[in-house]
């Protein structure tokens, strides 16, 4: 139960010795939390810990770089709100900071008759979203991607991509720059709830904290149990790997390639993207891993392991999704499965165009019934709150993320900073 605060409006009184909030994790949607609470909280004092040496590490880091339109999302539901607004302030973010970024565009492409249907659902999908969204012909789709091979396309102008990387770094300079204090190489090992919020355990000692925010990604769920909360849903983590189209090979996608997606499954398919410094990735082949940073296929962890063996919910996921689980298991194994995946798109790819690239984890929340938690989650606790699920386009909408963080904040507690 919720204690009873001060309400909002008033005066900020100090805490003697500690900090009035805590963001736990500085990938793009901690660093943004922690921008949103210091713009609606100026006076307070704000520590962010980072258990990594550097911004945005773990999945910001190894992200594809897309600015997402919004068009896969249920209407109405956070992702889809959050989306296309993001879309909009992340560009605008961007163009202040004078960061590298282009409104490509991209297209969704239906290469067997049984994907029209879907294709034809998307397209709604997209106008419900409140999208710019185009049919195009064959002939249309490769006016736009003249290497392209499809039955039909959607052509969404308003998705983009970025250096998430870049957008990190601007982020921790403005919270540095009001006075925010970033703590990298400061994992939170422990909670303890005192009278007046928390005692963080840090290995740079211990701290205490009135409100605590935990955007801890791929730990979230872990931290959350640190402060008594039950998450609501464990972290699974998939593995997201990629391959690059070698450079005199480049030339054979201009844009963003997608396939229809399965609606019944949370990855989008082995699709084509063109990065902001030119270079094209194609993938990625989504299996399960068995260590929460595991970006290498012999990556291993023993009590991540244990964690998946014995979570209820993999085995019940793992029966609804055989089939497409052994597919994606072949596929990482089988670069010819994976070429052959790509040539559906682009019938030129031949195995010699495509080297390994880095890989990417995705921290999908998953419940003790197998079911995929499709969007995003904030969970409250005493005077804490966790953001428990932010999967794809959690990047993307990270600044409106970050906004419903601090309005949270201020409708669950009324802190009145």
């Amino acid at each position: 139960m919720t204690p009873a605060l001060e309400p909002s409006h008033s005066p900020l009184k100090p805490y003697l010795g500690g900090y009035d909030l805590a963001v736990v994790g500085a990938g793009i949607v901690g660093l943004a939390s922690a921008l949103a609470l210091s713009d609606r909280y100026p006076k307070a004092r704000l520590v962010l810990f980072e258990k990594e040496a550097s911004w945005g590490h773990h999945q910001t880091g190894h992200n594809s770089g897309v600015i997402h339109s919004g068009i896969y999302y249920t209407p109405g539901s956070f992702k889809a709100r959050f989306s296309a607004a993001g879309n909009r302030s992340l560009i605008d973010f961007c163009r202040t900071h004078d960061l590298p970024h282009e409104l490509c565009g991209k297209l969704i492409v239906a290469t067997d008759p049984d994907e029209l249907p879907r294709l034809e659902a998307l397209y709604e999908r997209g106008l419900q979203n409140g999208l710019d969204v185009r049919r195009l012909s064959p002939e249309a789709a490769q006016e736009i991607e003249p290497n392209v091979h499809c039955l039909a396309a959607l052509h969404v102008p308003s998705t983009g991509i970025v250096d998430y990387g870049a957008v990190c770094r601007k982020l921790a300079e403005l919270l540095e720059a009001r006075g925010v204090e970033l703590r990298r190489g400061c994992a939170v090992l422990g909670l303890s709830e005192t009278r007046e919020g928390h005692v963080v355990e840090t290995p740079q000692g211990d701290f205490a904290v009135r409100w605590v925010v935990n955007c801890a990604g791929l730990h979230s769920d872990r931290v959350a149990r640190l402060a008594k909360v039950p998450p609501q849903a464990s972290i699974v983590p998939f593995r997201g790997e990629y391959y690059e189209l070698v450079p005199q090979k480049r030339h054979l996608v201009r844009h963003l390639i997608y396939p229809v997606p399965n609606p019944a499954f949370p990855f989008l398919g082995v699709h084509f993207t063109r990065m902001i410094d030119g270079r094209i990735h194609a993938g990625p082949n989504a299996v399960l891993s068995l260590k929460r940073e595991g970006y290498r296929k012999t990556d291993f962890s023993l009590r991540d392991t244990f964690e998946i063996a014995t979570h209820p919910g993999v085995w019940k996921l793992a029966a609804r999704h055989y089939d497409e689980g052994l597919r994606e298991m072949v596929r990482s194994w089988s670069k010819a499965l994976f070429v052959r995946s790509l040539q559906k798109l682009v019938p030129e790819i031949q195995p010699d165009d495509l080297v390994p690239c880095e890989a990417g984890v995705r921290a999908q929340a998953l419940t003790s019934d197998g079911r995929l938690v499709d969007d995003f989650l904030m969970v409250t606790g005493t005077r804490s709150l966790h953001v428990c699920n932010a999967p794809s386009p959690a990047a993307t909408a990270s600044l409106e993320i970050g906004r419903a963080v601090a309005e949270r904040l201020e409708q669950t507690f009324s802190p009145g900073l």
